[in-house]
């Protein structure tokens, strides 16, 4: 199939784009177009205008400022993959890549637009939940800056305006040694996973854990992060820990769909929490 007839745009600035989105009717942003193109393509989306954000100066970069890594709404994910920053500060992000889609898929799509499309079963949406991201967005009454939680509507939903552009999004790294796994389940590689689990551990100088996260994607509408401070914090890692705090991923409302039951869905999200915690626990103990 063929998308519907649109209006191509190309501005140079931010202000334009923001100008074109508040004064044209259904009109939508492209950066990478991995999603996006092929909705259209199969008529799941209809716009009438569609305005490519490529031609903007300096929204391809990855900085370091103020404790957060900014990255860019240009930014595309094979960046994120091969950044020796996200190397350094985050290296859950590179491994949680290696499960995204393909190489060329990878080449072109993009962090902010995969994290504005907001599918729940992707892992980019985890890993801006399990960063505390903030959104930056730009509209006609100038930028705001959107924590992740109000960002977060549901499914394929956010809080961002029809006339907003996101520019950037900040991802709070933890400071130190930590340890850290991303693990999921996909029918295919390179497939959206039916559950996956992101896991970020760090522990002090006696070996016990001090700092746990734990954020499943796949499960609902929107990520969900794991309540697992009375489980994990003071105790050391060991494989019946892990598992210990991995059975609190059933407590979750899981969703039923054509991909699998929620009953499934559940079993999976204690085994990959389990394996994350794992694998994370391991990095964490070698990194103290």
């Amino acid at each position: 199939m063929k998308s519907a007839p649109f209006t191509w745009h190309r501005p140079e600035s931010v202000a334009r784009a923001v100008e074109l989105l508040s004064t044209l009717d259904n009109a939508r942003i492209v950066a990478g177009g991995q999603t996006l193109m092929p909705m259209l393509a199969m008529r799941y989306a209809y716009v009438d205008h569609l305005v490519d954000v490529n031609a903007i100066p300096g929204l391809d970069g990855i900085a370091l400022e103020g404790g957060e890594l900014c990255i860019g709404a240009l930014v595309r994910q094979r960046d994120i993959e091969q950044s020796p920053l996200i190397h350094q500060y985050a290296p859950l992000m590179v491994e949680a890549y290696r499960l995204v889609g393909h190489i060329q898929t990878r080449n072109r799509g993009t962090f902010v637009g995969s994290v504005c499309n907001f599918d729940p079963a992707s892992e980019q949406p985890a890993l801006a939940e399990i960063f505390n991201a903030t959104i930056v967005a730009v509209g006609p009454d100038g930028e705001r800056r959107i924590p992740f939680h109000e960002f977060a509507c549901g499914f394929m939903t956010t809080s961002i305006e029809p006339d907003e552009m996101v520019t950037q999004i900040r991802l709070r790294i933890w400071n130190g040694p930590h340890g850290y796994a991303f693990e999921e389940f996909a029918r295919r590689h390179g497939d959206f996973a039916i559950v996956g689990a992101a896991a970020m551990v760090s522990v002090d100088v006696n070996r016990a854990i001090n700092r746990a996260d734990v954020v499943l994607c796949g499960m609902g509408g929107k990520p969900c992060r794991l309540q697992l401070d009375d489980v994990l914090q003071g105790q050391q890692p060991s494989d019946g820990l892990a598992k210990a705090a991995a059975e609190r991923a059933s407590w979750i409302d899981a969703l039923s769909d054509t991909s699998a039951s929620a009953a499934y869905r559940k079993r999976l999200a204690c085994t990959v929490t389990e394996r994350a915690l794992g694998r994370a626990f391991a990095r964490a103990l070698n990194a103290s």
